[in-house]
């Protein structure tokens, strides 16, 4: 019926314009950490490992060392959770849905950690924080299913929100600047926190949002006759029933799928750069620091042009999507399947991400303080292609009931990974003298191995495309 539909088309640009809100405000905070630590350092965190010192010409300095190793040692833990902690949440995703999965959200309790005077309560803030945000992106990215060809460019689109959050601790550093007390800043952002709930029971399903979407779909709050009717649809349809239900194609299996060489280099993919992301992010204010000589208006000048290019990845990821659906919408080679046209599409968008990664990793290692802009231009795009890319290829390549493990797993494994950014940080504070140049030139060189990722899928396309070349010769014979 007409007004039925209108009423569905309604709940879907609202679950989508909401969802997007949701990623934007909250979701990826905790990488707005340079920003934070800024102000975390006037407010004198940690200052009880800042020791006087005796500096060229006897002067007495102040080292402050390893109050910066303190802060890196938070940021490493609280990314580490953010990714590995997606595993679990992951696998309660598939199995019981967008419902479950909110109520375990730690997201709220965060706020009220961070007005303490406890500097160590900063390790438990900053980790709620970051599995509190990644679980918004987890349950937002199903409502890509509702827009069908349009799918990657939503899925990319919420990532790139996802980045752009991290804006929200440059509006807190602003504002602190401004008279206004972290106190009051968390408060306020946990009391709007709240709205998260209602969206959850009006404007999302309790379990999820299939794909391909069933006729006549409805989801989020109803009547019970209405839930009722729709109940069975749901049901048969939902991703953790997929693989249930009989089919001529024979699905993947979650270890098939882990086994596979498409998640193997997949991984090493997302691992390498994200270790890259990581330790950019995590050194950023001791690097300016450094390249200005310790001017501190210099450094919040520049430690604000890097958020504020932050909130540029909300306009940088759905290129990425528009780029795979792109392609994917061109005309099929007869005989080639769907999977086959996902898998070719998503080869320039794998390696682009590993173009804009390298780059991004030069100017970064080269210790000029005006190109500093630039890197931050790099970082921003390159982080929205990266995380995007990530979800959408895993959407592509691997059946959808085992969408939540694998995202969960991959990211978990990453996470391990990314620890080395700790001893790294270690090593250039320590055996190096605060000189990063030789870890910057080693992360650079680290980084192209994420161009094995495309350059498989692309052979691997080439394969079967000839594979069915010949198959199509023999029988025309």
């Amino acid at each position: 019926m007409p007004g039925c539909e209108n009423t569905l088309g309604v709940r879907r640009l609202l679950t989508f314009a909401t969802g997007l809100v949701e990623c934007l405000g909250f979701a990826g905070a905790v990488f707005g950490w340079a920003s934070l630590v800024f102000v975390l350092k006037t407010e004198g965190f940690f200052s009880s490992l800042c020791v006087n010192t005796t500096g060229v010409n006897a002067t007495h300095v102040l080292d402050c060392s390893g109050q910066d190793e303190r802060f890196s040692l938070v940021f490493t833990i609280a990314s580490f959770l953010n990714n590995f902690l997606t595993l679990p949440n992951g696998f309660l995703f598939d199995r019981f849905g967008t419902t479950v999965l909110t109520g375990v959200d730690p997201h709220f309790s965060h706020f009220c950690l961070f007005p303490s005077v406890l500097s160590n309560l900063l390790f438990p803030a900053l980790s709620l924080l970051a599995v509190g945000g990644i679980l918004f992106l987890v349950t937002n990215m199903q409502v890509g299913n509702l827009f069908g060809s349009r799918r990657s460019t939503i899925i990319t689109l919420y990532n790139g929100a996802f980045d752009s959050s991290s804006v929200l601790f440059l509006i807190i550093k602003l504002l602190h600047e401004s008279g206004i007390s972290l106190r009051d800043s968390f408060l306020f952002l946990s009391a709007c926190s709240a709205i998260h709930l209602l969206r959850t029971f009006f404007l999302m399903p309790r379990k999820f949002i299939p794909y391909p979407l069933p006729d006549h779909y409805t989801y989020g709050y109803e009547s019970p006759t209405h839930h009722r009717h729709h109940t069975l649809i749901i049901t048969l349809f939902s991703p953790f029933n997929l693989c249930k239900i009989p089919s001529s194609l024979s699905e993947k299996s979650f270890r098939e799928c882990v086994l596979s060489r498409f998640f193997m280099w997949h991984l090493l993919w997302l691992s390498v750069m994200q270790l890259r992301h990581y330790l950019f992010i995590g050194t950023l204010n001791p690097m300016l620091h450094r390249l200005t000589a310790g001017e501190p208006s210099l450094v919040s000048r520049y430690i604000n042009a890097f958020a504020f290019t932050q909130l540029c990845g909300v306009l940088c990821a759905p290129w990425n999507g528009l780029i795979m659906d792109r392609l994917k919408g061109k005309p099929r080679a007869e005989g080639e399947s769907e999977g086959e046209v996902d898998l070719r599409a998503s080869v320039l968008s794998l390696f682009l991400t590993a173009v804009q990664c390298l780059l991004f990793s030069i100017c970064a290692a080269t210790p000029y303080l005006q190109l500093q802009y630039f890197t931050f231009i790099l970082q921003v795009v390159n982080r929205s292609f990266l995380y995007g890319g990530n979800a959408a290829f895993i959407s592509l390549a691997f059946p959808s009931c085992h969408f939540g493990k694998l995202y969960g797993l991959i990211m978990a494994l990453s996470a391990v990974f990314s620890l080395l950014q700790y001893p790294f940080f270690a090593l250039v504070k320590g055996p190096l003298d605060g000189d990063p140049l030789y870890v910057n030139v080693g992360l650079t060189l680290l980084s192209l191995f994420a161009f094995i990722h495309p350059l498989s899928v692309y052979l691997h396309c080439r394969s079967v495309a000839s594979q069915r070349a010949k198959s199509g010769a023999v029988a025309a014979s």
